[in-house]
């Protein structure tokens, strides 16, 4: 089986865990600081970077960070891992559902527009999949209205919009640093803060509330990155170059071969980095898939099958119909860099093979 995904270690992040295990220094400490400080040199030029236990803590605290809080809405997109409404509810906002746009799955600028009110204060784009959003467009809407613009970029490191990096937009932004993301520290997050001041209090929150030891100077959290993650970011962080560069490979190749499905669409303005390649089956979606696995041993993946307003969690209503079509067409195939290029073609002769028996 070719798994969907697969975390990419080896020997130079073993070297860097046993470097930090033979320090004496686990916590957060010097290596969570070059991290911080690599991380926003290759990925966030112009901003401090602030390192935490994860990208939901990343959002989480962030939104805290900038004022975010009981009686505010947040604009997010209903077609996105639940992370991104969670953490505007546990800010104590109300997560406000909008849709995308059918071609980049990423927010549709006029459905921001539509759900904007009184009581909006920010709207948390999410550059999914690895491609941005269109920022122009959204930029020029918070700059209108007077309300925060703020990046979840879990899935984008090192994606451009108009050459410009995401997470570099908005009033912050968040990258996580999970296992299957596109570079990893084993589990964190890290986040680009456009004012010293929310840099300040990001330090503060995911530290119980102190900069100095026991002068807690307001109600805080423990949702600090471990020196050793840090170690295998730094790691990571070098490699993510040439593993970028690898994923635009393979996604080309798949955008030339394959057939008898919808490959993705890139914005002209975007530098896509295929966190996910996406594509979508228009019929029996679920049955490719398993169609995929069951007799070709190819791993594919939906991202995601049911809207964030219909999760019990964040019930709402919202007018969402491209996002509907998206949860019942998407269908995510291995693109990561360690494919191999006999896996490469042996998953475009069985995305053809399928396609071509449906038919």
């Amino acid at each position: 089986m070719i798994p969907a995904a697969k975390p990419n270690i080896g020997a130079d992040e073993r070297e860097a865990v046993d470097r930090v295990m033979r320090s004496g220094m686990i916590a957060q400490g010097p290596e969570v600081a070059a991290f911080e400080t690599e991380f926003s040199a290759a990925l966030a030029p112009g901003r401090a970077c602030v390192a935490v236990s994860s990208g939901t803590s990343g959002l989480h605290l962030g939104l805290i960070a900038v004022g975010v809080g009981p009686g505010d809405e947040v604009i997010v997109p209903s077609f996105t891992f639940a992370a991104t409404g969670n953490s505007v509810a546990l800010a104590g906002a109300t997560p406000v559902f909008a849709d995308i746009d059918p071609r980049t799955f990423c927010l549709d600028p006029a459905s921001v527009v539509a759900a904007i009110t009184p009581k909006t204060r920010a709207i948390l784009v999410v550059h999914l999949y690895g491609q941005a959003a269109d920022m122009d467009a959204l930029v020029k809407i918070a700059s209108k209205h007077g309300i925060m613009l703020l990046e979840d970029a879990a899935q984008a490191h090192g994606a451009k919009f108009n050459d410009e990096f995401v997470g570099t937009f908005g009033d912050f932004a968040m990258f996580s640093l999970y296992p299957t993301k596109n570079m990893t520290s084993g589990e964190g997050g890290m986040v680009s803060c456009l004012t010293s001041e929310t840099e300040r209090t990001m330090r503060l929150l995911r530290n119980q509330g102190m900069e100095r030891r026991y002068e807690n100077e307001v109600i805080g959290f423990n949702q600090r990155m471990t020196d050793i993650h840090a170690a295998i970011g730094r790691v990571q962080l070098a490699k993510l170059p040439a593993w970028t560069a690898k994923r635009q490979s393979n996604a080309a190749l798949f955008n030339a071969e394959l057939e008898g499905v919808v490959t993705p669409f890139t914005a002209p303005q975007a530098e896509h980095v295929w966190h996910q390649y996406t594509i979508r089956v228009e019929g029996d979606r679920d049955g490719f898939a398993k169609a995929l696995a069951d007799e070709h041993g190819v791993g594919s993946g939906v991202y995601y099958p049911i809207p964030n307003h219909d999760l019990p969690s964040l019930k709402t209503d919202a007018d969402v119909p491209n996002t509907y079509a998206a949860c019942a067409e998407v269908l995510s195939l291995p693109v990561y860099p360690t494919l191999t290029d006999g896996e490469l073609a042996h998953i475009v002769q069985a995305v053809n093979s399928v396609a071509k028996a449906g038919a």
